[in-house]
């Protein structure tokens, strides 16, 4: 059973309780390498060289998601290294998100709203990446879209529960992203949780 929105904020906030030092410098890195890091180059070669980088920073992404989930099932400490974690499976992880990407892209060119709700059926391939070591690319997009099936609206309530940090983090001129990040991250690990048991207990009925 999916939990509501209220009851997974509060599940994140559980699971950072005494560790939001470790989530905020996690987030500082994250934010400062994504950000910095291409916004340093020279704008006149930006849009290729940028774009590369990007490409080549992608896990770091990947891992971003990932650590929060990892973190609220060990119940570990937040730390920097585990930002660089998807460079060590880089292949199967970079390309399974640029492939999301251009999926998400296709179908917002049709229409914008096929696009979002298709983000949403998406949304679930970084942990499913996680989770299943042996999927990658096109198997892991289409089991988040199963996982996902009946749950998007949920999805979509759930970030909308996130308006007012937004707010403050516009506000506080992008400082509140440094709390924003991982309590919503960490939510949504939650969800994952609550959709991928879901999930495994109608496969189990089914067999």
């Amino acid at each position: 059973m999916i939990r509501s929105a209220s009851e997974m904020r509060a599940a994140a906030r559980a699971s950072l309780s005494g560790k939001w030092g470790g989530a905020v410098m996690v987030t500082l890195v994250y934010l400062a390498v994504m950000g910095v890091l291409p916004a340093g180059i020279d704008l006149k070669v930006y849009d290729g060289v940028g774009s590369i980088i990007q490409l080549v920073l992608m896990p770091l992404g990947w891992s971003m998601s990932v650590l929060f989930l990892d973190n609220l099932r060990s119940g570990d400490e937040y730390k920097v290294g585990q930002l660089f974690e998807g460079f060590r499976d880089y292949t199967r992880v970079a390309g399974t998100m640029i492939l999301t990407g251009i999926y998400t892209f296709l179908w917002t060119l049709l229409l914008i709203v096929p696009g979002i709700i298709k983000s949403f059926s998406y949304a679930m391939t970084a942990f499913v990446l996680r989770d299943n070591p042996e999927l990658k690319f096109n198997g892991a997009i289409e089991k988040s879209m199963k996982m996902m099936d009946g749950h998007k609206f949920d999805l979509f309530y759930l970030y909308l529960t996130f308006i007012g940090w937004g707010l403050l983090c516009i506000l506080t001129l992008g400082i509140g992203l440094l709390w924003f990040v991982p309590y919503m991250q960490s939510a949504l690990a939650h969800f994952y949780e609550d959709v991928k048991a879901e999930y495994e207990a109608a496969q189990a009925q089914g067999e």
